[in-house]
């Protein structure tokens, strides 16, 4: 697990972290969320133990993640920008990340790039964007590491290509046991992959979660009532985060269990009613709001 406890960071007079606690638990997703500037670069790289940080403690697997080799080792960092070595090629890239790391498996590094379609002998430098965000996962996941920290991996590939990531994510947490983390500006990038999002905003922690706990908290409900009095005595007994209505018909998000959501409407005077999956950015949504964010001004533009 990698841990911070009230850790801050400061760039001169620029607080780029302050007083972040949460905890990215073993063999989930862990999304870190913000826009531009909001932190989680320099998360990433505390926890990775790249940067030390200011005040408070990283720790992975209870070591400290700046001060330990052990820790470091357990981690690979892929930044928003990989650096490679001037005028290297993959191939130079395999015998270089071999010799860092003890468990780095040549036979998977040389598969996915066949799989990706990445010539090892050419000059990395006539990469694109995209095939240098490749390279870099390819050298992330083939180091056999515990914890594989990503800042913006899904940036510049097409959508073939990031299905194809999180498909690979997936298999190696299936395989080995990998803890990914993945740092977005975009939600929407990581609707169908995270177990866990924290939400970064102007370098403080808004929200830490399991996707489930919230998931099982609020309801997505489509509805048309027998009557308008039926409808407001029904709406009095609900907790709504957000009510919309067009003609007759109801789309409401409340509050509770499902089960729970289900029983109420099941009892009350409906001409129809169904309860409808929440997007990640609708569960996001209604809990920032309730924190007085408006995360679609904060995310989505």
């Amino acid at each position: 697990m990698i841990e911070l406890r009230n850790a801050s960071k400061s760039f001169g007079k620029t607080d780029a972290v302050k007083d972040v606690s949460f905890r990215m638990k073993e063999e989930q997703v862990f999304g870190l969320i913000g826009t531009n500037g909001a932190g989680k670069s320099t998360v990433l790289r505390m926890a990775a133990g790249v940067l030390k940080p200011d005040e408070g403690l990283v720790l992975i697997d209870g070591m400290n993640a700046y001060d330990s080799v052990d820790a470091k080792k357990r981690c690979f960092f892929i930044s928003d920008e990989p650096y490679f070595f001037s005028h290297a090629t993959p191939r130079d890239m395999e015998k270089y990340y071999s010799s860092v790391y003890e468990r780095f498996n040549r036979e998977v590094y040389y598969m996915y790039l066949a799989s990706f379609g990445l010539d090892s002998r050419r000059k990395i430098e006539s990469f694109s964007k995209g095939m240098k965000k490749q390279l870099a996962l390819i050298c992330g996941i083939s180091s056999q590491t515990k914890y594989l920290l990503c800042d913006e991996t899904f940036d510049g590939l097409d959508p073939v290509m990031r299905q194809g990531v999180k498909s690979i994510f997936a298999q190696e947490m299936e395989r080995r046991g990998l803890t990914p983390v993945i740092a977005s500006h975009n939600l929407r990038e990581l609707e169908d992959i995270c177990d866990h999002v924290g939400l970064l905003h102007e370098g403080g922690i808004l929200l830490s979660r399991e996707l489930e706990e919230m998931k099982c908290g609020i309801q997505k409900v489509q509805c048309v009532f027998s009557s308008e009095e039926e409808a407001a005595r029904m709406l009095s007994g609900l907790t709504i985060v957000k009510q919309e209505k067009r003609g007759s018909l109801y789309t409401l998000t409340v509050r509770g269990e499902r089960d729970e959501t289900i029983a109420m409407f099941a009892a009350a005077q409906t001409l129809f009613y169904e309860v409808l999956p929440l997007s990640l950015e609708e569960i996001f949504i209604s809990e920032t709001e309730v924190k007085g964010y408006d995360v679609k001004r904060l995310l989505l533009g």
